[in-house]
């Protein structure tokens, strides 16, 4: 009977790391969709300042004038809102994962899934190809 009971005890505990495995690579999931998001967050003010920048230089140099009566967004805004859409729904994935991953390891039969691991890679991917093509423009 107390060596059942040592059996149990070391499945628990070994079953215990495992969620707080689990955890852990929640916790990295939503630190990335939070870093992402600040991207987009940073890109999209930045691309306000810049237009600022733009107008009071402007403003500057003619000696006067206004703001003109619509500006419309660069493409970095759309992408800084993107960006930050990104981030959020990747947090969101990222629960559902989790809980996903607590349900097949109380279970005992955990399925890897590599949606988020692609979704991830893909975003990086485009995030690259973006910035080159952008930063490419604008020398």
């Amino acid at each position: 009977m107390a060596q059942e009971q040592g059996i149990t005890n070391v499945g628990k505990v070994g079953n215990r790391r495992v969620h707080m495995a689990n955890e852990r690579t929640f916790l990295a999931w939503i630190r990335t969709s939070i870093a992402i998001m600040a991207f987009g967050f940073v890109v999209e003010k930045f691309a306000l300042f810049v237009k600022q920048m733009e107008f009071f230089l402007g403003r500057a140099v003619a000696g006067g004038g206004t703001f003109p009566p619509h500006v419309t967004p660069g493409y970095s805004s759309i992408f800084g809102i993107l960006l930050v859409a990104l981030g959020a729904s990747m947090g969101a994935l990222a629960f559902v994962r989790y809980k996903k991953v607590e349900r097949q390891i109380d279970e005992d039969a955990y399925h890897p899934s590599l949606i988020l691991d692609i979704l991830l890679a893909i975003s990086v991917l485009a995030i690259g190809i973006f910035l080159v093509i952008y930063l490419s423009h604008s020398i």
